[in-house]
């Protein structure tokens, strides 16, 4: 994944702009504050597997610890 929960909104849509209308779907704020901090653990896992799907990005498509 390249997206991580350690990543704030502000940061990811100003890299990824297409990700924008998920964080208005789950009306999450464009803040400058980690999604591990924002939302709560069962939302976190299918925010990060959309996100990831839309800028193309999964486990298999990432190697651990880079």
């Amino acid at each position: 994944m390249v997206i991580q929960s350690n990543m704030s909104p502000e940061a990811i849509v100003d890299v990824w702009e297409d990700t924008a209308d998920v964080f208005t779907k789950y009306n999450i704020p464009l803040v400058n504050q980690s999604l591990e901090r924002l939302v709560n653990n069962d939302l976190l896992i299918v925010l990060l597997q959309e996100l990831n799907s839309i800028v193309g990005s999964s486990t298999t498509t990432c190697i651990e610890g880079g």
